[in-house]
Order: structure tokens, then C-alpha cells, then sequence
């Protein structure tokens, strides 16, 4: 399984138009790419602090990332919605979610294992929001039950300084320093042997916080971040 196909207009985005000069403008730093399979389906479990990292993180990866959305970011007519599609779609990797169908949740679930199951690589950030007050807040269990569901490879992903590429209330970007580190991956199947199904997701998510965290400069919350201020 190598990963979904990348278009002809994904490539100039990411290889040309965006993708240079988004890496010089924030002059980016990448650690550990090597815990980043080049194929094969692999969750990158980050945290999240600006509206930025999922455009900076396939950067770093080398390889094209999904990540969930809302759909109305991929909808619309003329070329307002030529443009978000080009932008959210092609560049960005946006799986669109529907959140007014009440089976949302678990059907973002259901892309998300889907994307997996064709070898792609699949963007998830646990706190469920960005960070507003600079804390790293507790994982929500997602990305466990996303982990065991799919057997795919887990990658915890720091992102560093993309809080001062856009700040909070910001609308523009903001030149900064911005480093991306990726760990090791972590070992499910021995989370998997070690716990029960009713412990294990939270497990999983507690390892990829713990080396989330143990790279990043952010004080660590116990507290789950509040997704009604994200």
C-alpha cells in the first residue's frame, strides 16, 4: 500500500507555488524524519497550536496527510469554491466530515480508517483543538481507537513556535522559527498485549502524549483544552 495518489495540482502546491516558500517563511526544522514510514498507512499524533500545522506538517513528513474537516471548507460554486477545494482538498489533505449528521463522530472514525486502510497517512491532533493558552492538554482517546482499529503506525509529532506564526485571534502569518520533531513510533501491539480493550485506547493515547510532550517546550495540563474556545 503506498497512500492515495497525488494530482498534478498537489504537486505544483506543494513542490512549487506553496510549499517552498511556506518552508523558508517559517524556516522550518525537521527532527526525526526517519520515524516517518515513506509508505504505508501511519498516524501523526501532534499537538496542535495554530491553524498552520496542518499545512506544515505534510511538509516536514514528506508525504501527503489527511486530516478532517468540515465539509463546507471543499464546498461551493465558481471560484471561491474552485479555490477552497485547491487549497483545503488538493493542498491541505482535507477529509470533509458533515457535523450536522449525528453520526459524525463516528463517521469521521470511518474516513479516517478508510484513508489508513488505502496506505495513506492519516494527520490527528488528541487534544481535540488547538492549544489557546499554551498548555499541552490531555489527549482525547481517538487516536487509540483509530490505532487499534487500523494496525497503522503511530508517529507522535511536536510542532514547535507555529503559535507564533498565528498567534490566536490572528489572521495573517507571522515569520518565525518553527521546528518539527518526530519520535519514535509507538508500540502498540505491546500496549495491545498489556490492556484490556477498556483501558487500552487510553493507553495508547497516553504514550503518544507522553512523547509529545517530552520533546515540546509547553507546560503539560491534566485538564482537556476546551473545544467550545478552539
Amino acid at each position: 500500500m503506498t497512500g492515495p495518489a497525488t494530482t498534478a495540482a498537489e504537486k505544483v502546491l506543494r513542490n512549487v507555488l506553496v510549499g517552498p516558500p511556506l518552508r523558508a517563511y517559517v524556516r522550518m526544522t525537521v527532527e526525526g524524519l526517519e520515524h516517518v514510514p515513506r509508505t504505508g498507512p501511519v498516524i501523526i499524533a501532534s499537538n496542535h497550536l495554530s491553524f498552520v500545522d496542518s499545512m506544515l506538517i505534510p511538509l516536514a513528513a514528506r508525504r501527503k496527510v489527511g486530516f478532517l474537516g468540515k465539509a463546507e471548507y471543499v464546498e461551493g460554486t465558481g471560484v471561491k469554491g474552485w479555490g477552497k477545494r485547491l487549497w483545503f482538498g488538493e493542498f491541505a489533505g482535507m477529509i470533509p466530515v458533515d457535523r450536522e449528521d449525528p453520526r459524525a463522530a463516528a463517521r469521521s472514525l470511518e474516513l479516517a480508517e478508510e484513508h489508513l486502510a488505502g496506505g495513506g497517512a492519516f494527520g490527528i491532533y488528541p487534544e481535540g483543538t488547538r492549544s489557546r493558552d499554551g498548555m499541552l492538554h490531555k489527549g482525547r482517546t481517538g487516536v487509540g481507537r483509530l490505532a487499534d482499529a487500523s494496525g497503522a503506525t503511530v508517529v507522535p509529532c511536536t510542532l514547535i513556535g507555529t503559535d507564533k506564526v498565528q498567534p490566536v485571534g490572528a489572521r495573517g502569518l507571522r515569520p518565525h522559527r518553527v521546528t518539527v520533531r518526530f519520535s519514535p513510533p509507538v508500540d502498540v501491539a505491546a500496549l495491545q498485549q498489556q490492556h484490556v480493550k477498556t483501558r487500552l485506547y487510553r493507553a495508547i493515547t497516553d504514550e503518544v502524549m507522553a512523547a509529545v510532550a517530552q520533546r515540546s517546550p509547553q507546560p503539560v495540563s491534566a485538564e482537556y483544552a476546551d473545544r467550545a474556545a478552539g
